[in-house]
């Protein structure tokens, strides 16, 4: 018998940082603003709808944060493609995490579904990216304000 996957998108990366910090680098929009988006309408807590802005694209995005399992996890509904998106963070002893972020639950097929998971797979892999060295050497490259620069089609 054939397993079949369900389509999802994965972005991982070892951070060199306690849990606890890189867990509340996802939680704190003061924090999240210097390596993804530029504006969150609060921090994220269970229950609770949170706007994420892009502000120099002009777009905002709704989150409904499902769980939070403090250092450990954090699980949302996301606009965006109505899907879910899970954030995972495994201490790797006591000064490095491993974030695993795993976006599945898209709805969509065929070519459509290959361009949501190419997009989703790239701004993932650049939000962990840019944590990393945002937490580890307090540099924001701007990577998300310079994926997308205005002029390029």
């Amino acid at each position: 018998m054939e397993t079949r996957k369900t389509p999802h998108v994965e972005a991982q990366m070892l951070i060199r940082k306690p849990a606890a910090i890189v867990f509340n680098a996802f939680i704190d929009p003061e924090v999240t603003k210097n390596f993804w988006f530029t504006k969150g309408s609060g921090k994220l807590e269970t229950g609770k709808s949170i706007t994420w802005e892009w502000e120099m694209y002009g777009v905002s995005s709704t989150v409904f944060v499902r769980e939070i399992i403090t250092d450990r996890k954090i699980s949302v509904d996301w606009d965006q493609y109505s899907t879910i998106v899970d954030f995972e963070f495994e201490p790797m002893g006591d000064e490095a995490t491993y974030v695993k972020i795993t976006q599945y639950g898209f709805r969509t097929t065929g070519d459509e579904l290959l361009e949501e998971i190419s997009g989703a797979s790239g701004g993932f892999t650049t939000v962990v990216d840019g944590l990393k060295a945002y937490l580890e050497h307090g540099i924001n490259l701007n990577l998300i304000a310079d994926k997308f620069p205005k002029g390029v089609k």
